[in-house]
């Protein structure tokens, strides 16, 4: 596996340079200043190759960009309203204009108004440290009595509809705010939260769009990508929803093996293919990370490694940022099918054999505590996370196939 790190820009509290001491030779970024729905110059992108090449000494670091993550897919092509036609052409600009630039994989996903969802993001863990954490008890206080949306309470069960009045009664003003702030946080690489009518808004507007009809547009989207990606010789790949269950009564498509097969199928390309998240999958007891990986193995182009703990075995329930190799999801499992589907690409001759991961989130600990970085994001927290997972690496390289270091 090609071991890199997500890197939101110079604003990034992690430099160049900690991202090499780390041990990473590979960096996730995207141009999150660029708004929405408009087109990434081919100045823009050089000029992020450029930050990511370049120590704070000005010498070079001999890092490159490897996939970029995101290129976001605009609400409006989500729901097809709007400019999402536009959009759609920007979108394909954009494309070309990266893969000028070098760059084959694209990272992207489908979910509906939020990238992601939390209602703690410094959970306090035993050991002093802190991670993000999803309370389902929480939550529902939140779409319940603090966002107040028409019939929310019955898309939870009766125990937890009523844990939620308690919690929100015993709140204070204070807490109830940070909450909000939480949930609505928005797109990674943003500290901006959306409002309360912000997401109110865009809720209304998918009120009549079903899940069909979600999966109808996503479909109609890669239609129009895909064969794009396959003349640029580009890799799109698709980021499950986080977490993988339905939120405030919105649709989600992503969120399950049948999910995945049904948009891999759709649109049957190699250049159509899928981000294997395990810390987003994994927070679902029915989703088997390992054999996931071995059915879909051929197009499986990017990696997030992570892992949660859950707190029940429900569909729809909590869980918080486990360490690395300390969840629910069996990493080494997970690891080793990944070490067996690279070397079957590469007896296969694929260009591609060497599939990129990063070390998704981590715990802040350390002198990350009191940081304040990007939340799921830390230095020290990231860094422990890939020692872990290179040791696992080496280990199975070495003990289960007798590979060679390297």
């Amino acid at each position: 596996m090609r071991q890199t790190w997500r890197w939101f820009g110079p604003k990034d509290l992690t430099s160049i340079n900690d991202i090499m001491q780390a041990g990473a030779t590979g960096v996730v970024s995207a141009l999150h200043h660029v708004p929405n729905g408009v087109v990434w110059s081919p100045e823009e992108i050089a000029k992020r190759h450029s930050e990511i090449g370049t120590r704070k000494d000005g010498s070079a670091s001999g890092l490159v960009w490897d996939v970029v993550e995101s290129l976001p897919v605009t609400e409006d092509i989500k729901k097809q309203k709007g400019d999402w036609r536009a959009h759609i052409e920007n979108y394909k600009i954009s494309m070309k204009h990266l893969a000028q630039s070098g760059i084959e994989t694209i990272c992207y996903n489908f979910m509906p108004v939020l990238d992601w969802t939390r209602t703690d993001l410094r959970w306090t863990v035993p050991n002093g440290g802190s991670c993000m954490r999803f309370d389902i008890n929480d939550f529902a206080a939140f779409d319940i009595h603090i966002l107040k949306r028409p019939g929310a309470a019955a898309d939870f069960t009766n125990a937890i509809a009523d844990e939620a009045g308690r919690r929100f009664e015993a709140m204070s003003e204070d807490e109830k705010r940070q909450l909000g702030r939480n949930v609505t946080m928005g797109l990674p690489g943003s500290t901006e939260s959306m409002s309360l009518e912000d997401v109110q808004a865009h809720l209304d507007e998918y009120g009549a769009i079903s899940r069909d009809q979600l999966r109808k547009h996503f479909v109609d989207f890669l239609e129009e990508v895909v064969p794009v990606a396959e003349d640029l010789g580009m890799r799109l790949c698709c980021h499950p929803d986080d977490p993988p269950f339905a939120l405030l009564g919105l649709p989600r498509i992503m969120s399950t093996e049948e999910d995945y097969k049904y948009i891999l199928d759709a649109v049957d390309s190699r250049a159509n293919g899928m981000t294997l998240c395990s810390g987003s999958l994994g927070a679902r007891p029915d989703n088997d990370l390992p054999g996931m990986m071995e059915r879909f193995g051929p197009k499986v182009h990017f990696l997030h490694l992570r892992n949660v703990k859950r707190d029940t075995s429900d569909i729809a329930g909590s869980f918080y940022e486990a360490e690395h190799l300390a969840g629910d999801t069996d990493m080494v499992a997970l690891i080793a099918a990944v070490l067996t589907e690279e070397r079957r690409r590469k007896a296969e001759g694929r260009a591609d054999w060497e599939i990129p991961m990063r070390p998704d989130h981590g715990q802040d600990i350390m002198d990350d505590l009191g940081r304040r970085s990007q939340p799921g994001y830390p230095t020290i927290g990231r860094m422990k996370g890939l020692a872990e997972l290179r040791g696992v690496m080496t280990a199975l390289e070495h003990a289960q196939w007798g590979l060679p270091q390297g």
